[in-house]
Protein backbone atom coordinates (compact mmCIF):
# COMPACT_ATOMS: atom_id res chain seq x y z
CA UNK A 1 0.00 0.00 0.00
CA UNK A 2 1.61 3.39 -1.37
CA UNK A 3 1.83 5.78 2.08
CA UNK A 4 1.02 9.60 1.09
CA UNK A 5 3.53 11.86 2.44
CA UNK A 6 2.13 15.16 4.12
CA UNK A 7 4.13 18.07 2.36
CA UNK A 8 2.98 20.12 5.63
CA UNK A 9 4.88 18.03 7.40
CA UNK A 10 8.69 19.24 8.81
CA UNK A 11 11.60 17.70 6.97
CA UNK A 12 15.20 17.20 8.35
CA UNK A 13 17.42 20.04 8.27
CA UNK A 14 20.33 19.57 5.38
CA UNK A 15 23.31 17.93 6.41
CA UNK A 16 25.33 21.64 6.38
CA UNK A 17 23.16 23.28 8.79
CA UNK A 18 23.97 20.40 11.69
CA UNK A 19 25.96 22.17 13.83
CA UNK A 20 29.94 23.32 14.07
CA UNK A 21 31.22 19.69 14.87
CA UNK A 22 29.62 18.12 11.69
CA UNK A 23 30.83 21.62 9.61
CA UNK A 24 34.27 21.01 11.03
CA UNK A 25 34.06 17.10 10.44
CA UNK A 26 32.76 17.55 6.64
CA UNK A 27 35.11 20.71 5.54
CA UNK A 28 38.48 20.16 8.22
CA UNK A 29 38.87 16.85 8.46
CA UNK A 30 37.12 14.81 5.74
CA UNK A 31 39.94 12.96 5.24
CA UNK A 32 43.74 11.91 6.41
CA UNK A 33 44.66 14.70 3.90
CA UNK A 34 42.62 17.15 5.00
CA UNK A 35 43.15 16.87 8.65
CA UNK A 36 47.15 16.61 7.79
CA UNK A 37 46.57 20.00 6.24
CA UNK A 38 44.66 21.47 8.50
CA UNK A 39 46.82 20.63 11.90
CA UNK A 40 49.76 21.87 9.57
CA UNK A 41 48.18 25.42 9.24
CA UNK A 42 46.99 25.23 12.60
CA UNK A 43 50.71 25.01 13.63
CA UNK A 44 51.81 27.41 11.04
CA UNK A 45 49.40 30.22 12.44
CA UNK A 46 50.18 29.00 15.86
CA UNK A 47 53.88 30.21 15.05
CA UNK A 48 53.23 33.04 12.83
CA UNK A 49 50.12 35.28 14.40
CA UNK A 50 51.33 35.59 17.56
CA UNK A 51 54.66 37.78 16.67
CA UNK A 52 52.54 39.33 14.08
CA UNK A 53 50.07 40.67 16.36
CA UNK A 54 52.66 41.58 18.87
CA UNK A 55 54.21 44.07 16.00
CA UNK A 56 51.51 45.18 14.63
CA UNK A 57 49.70 45.78 17.93
CA UNK A 58 50.61 45.10 21.17
CA UNK A 59 54.47 46.51 21.13
CA UNK A 60 53.82 49.32 18.45
CA UNK A 61 53.92 52.82 19.08
CA UNK A 62 50.25 54.13 17.82
CA UNK A 63 50.44 58.25 18.75
CA UNK A 64 52.44 60.82 17.66
CA UNK A 65 55.89 60.16 18.98
CA UNK A 66 59.62 61.13 18.60
CA UNK A 67 62.03 59.06 16.27
CA UNK A 68 63.65 57.59 19.56
CA UNK A 69 60.49 56.57 21.02
CA UNK A 70 59.96 54.24 18.07
CA UNK A 71 63.32 52.89 18.90
CA UNK A 72 63.17 51.77 21.94
CA UNK A 73 59.64 49.90 21.04
CA UNK A 74 59.82 46.63 19.92
CA UNK A 75 57.02 47.00 17.28
CA UNK A 76 55.50 48.88 14.83
CA UNK A 77 55.94 52.81 14.72
CA UNK A 78 52.70 53.68 13.55
CA UNK A 79 53.52 57.34 14.48
CA UNK A 80 56.00 57.80 11.19
CA UNK A 81 52.22 57.41 9.37
CA UNK A 82 50.55 60.11 11.67
CA UNK A 83 53.65 62.44 11.26
CA UNK A 84 54.24 61.81 7.38
CA UNK A 85 50.73 60.85 6.18
CA UNK A 86 49.84 63.78 4.75
CA UNK A 87 53.20 63.96 2.27
CA UNK A 88 51.90 60.16 1.64
CA UNK A 89 48.38 60.86 0.77
CA UNK A 90 48.81 63.97 -1.29
CA UNK A 91 52.80 64.18 -2.68
CA UNK A 92 54.44 67.37 -3.57
CA UNK A 93 51.27 69.39 -3.61
CA UNK A 94 51.31 72.74 -1.90
CA UNK A 95 51.01 72.03 2.33
CA UNK A 96 48.35 74.95 2.26
CA UNK A 97 46.55 74.01 0.00
CA UNK A 98 45.86 69.91 0.76
CA UNK A 99 42.14 70.42 1.19
CA UNK A 100 41.64 71.11 -2.52
CA UNK A 101 43.38 67.33 -3.65
CA UNK A 102 41.34 66.42 -0.14
CA UNK A 103 37.80 67.61 -1.83
CA UNK A 104 38.60 66.69 -5.79
CA UNK A 105 39.41 63.22 -4.18
CA UNK A 106 35.83 63.23 -2.74
CA UNK A 107 34.29 64.34 -5.33
CA UNK A 108 35.91 61.65 -7.65
CA UNK A 109 35.27 58.96 -5.10
CA UNK A 110 31.56 60.08 -4.69
CA UNK A 111 31.28 59.99 -8.63
CA UNK A 112 32.36 56.67 -8.54
CA UNK A 113 30.12 55.05 -6.10
CA UNK A 114 27.11 56.78 -7.38
CA UNK A 115 28.14 54.74 -10.60
CA UNK A 116 28.47 51.84 -8.83
CA UNK A 117 24.80 52.02 -8.10
CA UNK A 118 22.34 50.88 -11.47
CA UNK A 119 19.51 53.03 -10.28
CA UNK A 120 21.73 56.45 -11.44
CA UNK A 121 22.43 54.43 -14.86
CA UNK A 122 20.43 57.66 -16.74
CA UNK A 123 22.20 60.40 -18.82
CA UNK A 124 21.99 62.50 -15.82
CA UNK A 125 24.60 60.55 -14.52
CA UNK A 126 27.12 61.60 -17.56
CA UNK A 127 26.31 65.06 -16.62
CA UNK A 128 27.35 64.91 -13.55
CA UNK A 129 30.52 62.96 -14.26
CA UNK A 130 30.90 65.88 -16.81
CA UNK A 131 30.37 68.65 -14.00
CA UNK A 132 32.42 66.83 -11.28
CA UNK A 133 35.26 66.80 -13.91
CA UNK A 134 35.29 70.36 -14.08
CA UNK A 135 35.10 70.95 -10.17
CA UNK A 136 38.18 68.33 -9.73
CA UNK A 137 39.94 70.64 -12.70
CA UNK A 138 39.80 73.97 -10.42
CA UNK A 139 40.48 72.57 -7.49
CA UNK A 140 43.16 70.54 -8.57
CA UNK A 141 45.16 73.28 -10.96
CA UNK A 142 43.87 76.07 -9.74
CA UNK A 143 44.72 79.74 -11.33
CA UNK A 144 40.83 80.77 -10.31
CA UNK A 145 38.45 81.74 -8.25
CA UNK A 146 41.09 83.10 -5.93
CA UNK A 147 42.85 79.61 -5.88
CA UNK A 148 46.51 79.74 -6.50
CA UNK A 149 48.17 77.84 -9.81
CA UNK A 150 49.22 74.33 -9.22
CA UNK A 151 50.96 72.46 -12.38
CA UNK A 152 50.73 69.16 -12.94
CA UNK A 153 54.28 68.38 -11.65
CA UNK A 154 53.45 68.78 -7.94
CA UNK A 155 50.44 66.73 -8.21
CA UNK A 156 50.83 63.45 -6.31
CA UNK A 157 49.89 61.05 -3.81
CA UNK A 158 46.50 58.48 -3.54
CA UNK A 159 44.20 61.51 -5.78
CA UNK A 160 47.16 61.44 -8.50
CA UNK A 161 46.60 57.71 -8.48
CA UNK A 162 43.15 57.78 -8.70
CA UNK A 163 42.82 60.52 -11.47
CA UNK A 164 45.38 58.22 -13.53
CA UNK A 165 42.93 54.94 -12.99
CA UNK A 166 39.78 56.58 -13.77
CA UNK A 167 40.36 58.36 -16.79
CA UNK A 168 42.52 55.64 -17.97
CA UNK A 169 39.46 53.43 -17.39
CA UNK A 170 37.01 55.42 -18.69
CA UNK A 171 38.54 56.08 -21.93
CA UNK A 172 40.73 52.94 -22.30
CA UNK A 173 37.30 50.63 -22.18
CA UNK A 174 35.25 51.46 -24.91
CA UNK A 175 39.35 52.00 -27.08
CA UNK A 176 39.33 48.11 -25.97
CA UNK A 177 35.91 47.59 -27.12
CA UNK A 178 36.69 49.23 -30.68
CA UNK A 179 39.62 47.22 -30.67
CA UNK A 180 38.16 43.95 -30.13
CA UNK A 181 35.32 44.70 -32.75
CA UNK A 182 37.89 45.40 -35.26
CA UNK A 183 39.71 42.44 -34.30
CA UNK A 184 36.90 40.71 -35.53
CA UNK A 185 36.15 42.85 -38.60
CA UNK A 186 35.95 41.44 -42.31
CA UNK A 187 37.80 44.35 -43.56
CA UNK A 188 40.99 43.03 -44.05
CA UNK A 189 42.74 46.90 -43.33
CA UNK A 190 40.65 47.26 -40.15
CA UNK A 191 41.05 43.95 -38.49
CA UNK A 192 45.01 44.15 -39.13
CA UNK A 193 45.39 47.72 -37.94
CA UNK A 194 43.75 46.14 -34.81
CA UNK A 195 46.01 42.70 -34.51
CA UNK A 196 48.93 45.01 -35.00
CA UNK A 197 48.06 47.85 -32.46
CA UNK A 198 46.94 44.76 -29.86
CA UNK A 199 49.93 42.37 -29.93
CA UNK A 200 52.48 45.40 -30.23
CA UNK A 201 51.14 47.05 -26.96
CA UNK A 202 50.68 43.43 -25.17
CA UNK A 203 54.20 42.79 -26.36
CA UNK A 204 56.14 45.38 -24.38
CA UNK A 205 55.83 46.24 -20.83
CA UNK A 206 54.08 49.61 -19.58
CA UNK A 207 57.48 51.04 -18.40
CA UNK A 208 58.41 50.97 -22.07
CA UNK A 209 55.47 52.79 -23.31
CA UNK A 210 56.12 55.33 -20.22
CA UNK A 211 59.04 55.71 -20.81
CA UNK A 212 58.79 56.38 -25.14
CA UNK A 213 55.85 58.82 -23.76
CA UNK A 214 57.75 60.36 -21.69
CA UNK A 215 61.36 61.23 -23.42
CA UNK A 216 61.13 59.87 -26.62
CA UNK A 217 57.43 61.35 -28.02
CA UNK A 218 58.50 65.26 -27.19
CA UNK A 219 61.79 65.08 -29.49
CA UNK A 220 59.02 64.45 -32.47
CA UNK A 221 57.00 67.50 -30.99
CA UNK A 222 57.78 70.71 -33.19
CA UNK A 223 59.98 73.39 -31.22
CA UNK A 224 57.99 74.90 -28.33
CA UNK A 225 55.44 72.70 -28.31
CA UNK A 226 55.01 70.93 -24.52
CA UNK A 227 52.87 68.42 -23.05
CA UNK A 228 52.88 67.59 -19.42
CA UNK A 229 54.53 64.60 -18.31
CA UNK A 230 50.76 63.87 -16.62
CA UNK A 231 49.33 64.15 -19.97
CA UNK A 232 51.78 61.83 -21.74
CA UNK A 233 51.69 59.40 -18.62
CA UNK A 234 47.70 58.96 -18.73
CA UNK A 235 47.85 58.52 -22.62
CA UNK A 236 50.48 55.50 -22.00
CA UNK A 237 48.64 53.83 -20.13
CA UNK A 238 45.30 54.62 -22.26
CA UNK A 239 46.89 52.34 -24.86
CA UNK A 240 48.28 50.08 -22.72
CA UNK A 241 44.36 49.28 -20.60
CA UNK A 242 43.00 49.50 -24.61
CA UNK A 243 45.02 46.93 -25.60
CA UNK A 244 44.56 44.18 -22.49
CA UNK A 245 40.74 44.96 -22.10
CA UNK A 246 40.13 44.33 -26.33
CA UNK A 247 41.55 40.82 -25.80
CA UNK A 248 39.19 39.95 -23.04
CA UNK A 249 36.13 42.05 -24.97
CA UNK A 250 36.96 39.89 -27.31
CA UNK A 251 36.80 36.71 -25.42
CA UNK A 252 33.70 37.51 -24.59
CA UNK A 253 32.33 38.40 -28.24
CA UNK A 254 33.25 34.80 -29.55
CA UNK A 255 31.39 33.77 -26.44
CA UNK A 256 28.05 34.65 -27.65
CA UNK A 257 26.37 31.89 -30.00
CA UNK A 258 27.04 32.85 -34.25
CA UNK A 259 22.62 32.32 -34.10
CA UNK A 260 22.11 35.86 -32.20
CA UNK A 261 23.55 37.31 -35.12
CA UNK A 262 21.78 36.03 -37.16
CA UNK A 263 18.63 35.97 -36.07
CA UNK A 264 19.21 40.18 -35.69
CA UNK A 265 20.24 39.71 -39.50
CA UNK A 266 16.73 38.05 -40.16
CA UNK A 267 14.81 40.91 -38.25
CA UNK A 268 16.56 43.31 -40.35
CA UNK A 269 19.31 45.02 -37.98
CA UNK A 270 22.50 46.34 -39.21
CA UNK A 271 25.90 46.20 -37.96
CA UNK A 272 26.22 48.60 -35.40
CA UNK A 273 22.49 47.97 -33.94
CA UNK A 274 23.28 44.10 -33.85
CA UNK A 275 26.33 44.65 -31.84
CA UNK A 276 25.02 48.05 -29.83
CA UNK A 277 21.51 46.01 -28.78
CA UNK A 278 22.63 42.30 -28.63
CA UNK A 279 26.17 41.21 -29.44
CA UNK A 280 27.97 43.54 -26.99
CA UNK A 281 25.79 43.08 -23.43
CA UNK A 282 25.87 39.82 -23.60
CA UNK A 283 29.87 39.53 -24.21
CA UNK A 284 30.78 42.15 -21.75
CA UNK A 285 28.23 40.31 -18.96
CA UNK A 286 30.16 37.68 -19.66
CA UNK A 287 33.24 38.74 -18.83
CA UNK A 288 33.13 41.17 -16.15
CA UNK A 289 35.33 39.14 -13.66
CA UNK A 290 38.17 39.38 -16.24
CA UNK A 291 37.35 43.32 -17.19
CA UNK A 292 37.53 44.46 -13.65
CA UNK A 293 40.53 42.43 -13.24
CA UNK A 294 41.89 44.48 -16.27
CA UNK A 295 40.94 47.52 -13.85
CA UNK A 296 42.20 46.31 -10.30
CA UNK A 297 45.73 45.81 -12.48
CA UNK A 298 45.13 49.18 -14.17
CA UNK A 299 45.34 50.96 -10.84
CA UNK A 300 47.99 49.36 -9.52
CA UNK A 301 49.61 49.81 -12.97
CA UNK A 302 50.04 53.28 -12.03
CA UNK A 303 52.32 52.53 -9.80
CA UNK A 304 54.82 52.88 -12.45
CA UNK A 305 54.35 56.38 -13.27
CA UNK A 306 56.76 57.21 -10.77
CA UNK A 307 59.61 56.42 -13.90
CA UNK A 308 58.74 59.98 -15.11
CA UNK A 309 58.85 61.87 -12.16
CA UNK A 310 55.32 61.93 -11.20
CA UNK A 311 54.91 61.54 -7.53
CA UNK A 312 52.28 58.87 -7.06
CA UNK A 313 51.32 57.11 -4.09
CA UNK A 314 54.17 54.62 -4.48
CA UNK A 315 56.75 57.55 -4.73
CA UNK A 316 55.19 59.47 -2.05
CA UNK A 317 55.39 56.96 0.77
CA UNK A 318 59.52 55.93 -0.55
CA UNK A 319 59.81 59.88 -0.26
CA UNK A 320 58.28 59.74 3.18
CA UNK A 321 60.97 57.29 4.33
CA UNK A 322 63.48 58.85 2.76
CA UNK A 323 63.57 61.61 5.61
CA UNK A 324 66.64 60.18 7.91
CA UNK A 325 64.98 60.43 11.13
CA UNK A 326 62.04 58.08 10.13
CA UNK A 327 64.58 56.12 7.34
CA UNK A 328 64.26 52.73 9.77
CA UNK A 329 60.36 52.64 9.47
CA UNK A 330 59.97 52.23 5.51
CA UNK A 331 58.30 49.12 6.50
CA UNK A 332 55.08 50.71 8.30
CA UNK A 333 55.01 52.77 5.50
CA UNK A 334 54.54 50.47 2.68
CA UNK A 335 51.88 48.32 5.17
CA UNK A 336 50.07 51.51 5.22
CA UNK A 337 49.84 51.83 1.47
CA UNK A 338 49.59 48.59 0.72
CA UNK A 339 46.04 48.50 3.31
CA UNK A 340 44.84 51.21 0.80
CA UNK A 341 45.54 49.32 -2.31
CA UNK A 342 43.86 46.50 -0.51
CA UNK A 343 40.65 48.19 0.08
CA UNK A 344 40.61 49.80 -3.67
CA UNK A 345 40.89 46.10 -5.13
CA UNK A 346 38.77 44.62 -2.90
CA UNK A 347 36.13 47.26 -3.45
CA UNK A 348 36.05 46.70 -7.12
CA UNK A 349 36.30 42.99 -6.80
CA UNK A 350 32.78 42.82 -4.31
CA UNK A 351 30.96 45.33 -6.93
CA UNK A 352 32.15 42.97 -9.99
CA UNK A 353 30.93 39.71 -8.03
CA UNK A 354 27.44 42.15 -6.90
CA UNK A 355 27.00 43.25 -10.69
CA UNK A 356 27.78 39.41 -11.73
CA UNK A 357 24.48 38.61 -9.59
CA UNK A 358 22.60 41.86 -10.52
CA UNK A 359 23.08 41.20 -14.33
CA UNK A 360 22.03 37.65 -14.27
CA UNK A 361 25.40 36.30 -15.61
CA UNK A 362 24.92 33.43 -13.48
CA UNK A 363 25.81 30.25 -13.81
CA UNK A 364 26.73 28.45 -10.32
CA UNK A 365 29.72 29.70 -8.66
CA UNK A 366 32.45 27.11 -7.96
Amino acid sequence: MTTLVDPSAPTAAPRDNIGVVEWLRTRLFSSPGNTILTLATLVLLWFVLPPMANWFVLDAVWWAAPPEVCRAAEGACWAMIHEKHRLIIFGRYPYAEHWRPFVAMLVLIGLIGGSTNRRFWRRELAVAWAAGMVVMGVLMWGGVFGLTFVETALWGGLPLTLILTTVGIVVAFPLGIILALGRQSQMPIIRTLSVVYIELIRGVPLVSLLFMASFMFPLFMPSGVQISSLLRAQVAIILFAGAYLAEVVRGGLQAVPRGQVEAARSLGLGYWPTMWKIVLPQAIRMVIPGIVNSFISTFKDTSLVAIVSLTDLMLAARQAVGDPAWRAYGLEGYVFIGLIYLIFCYLMSRYSQRLEVQLYTGRQRL
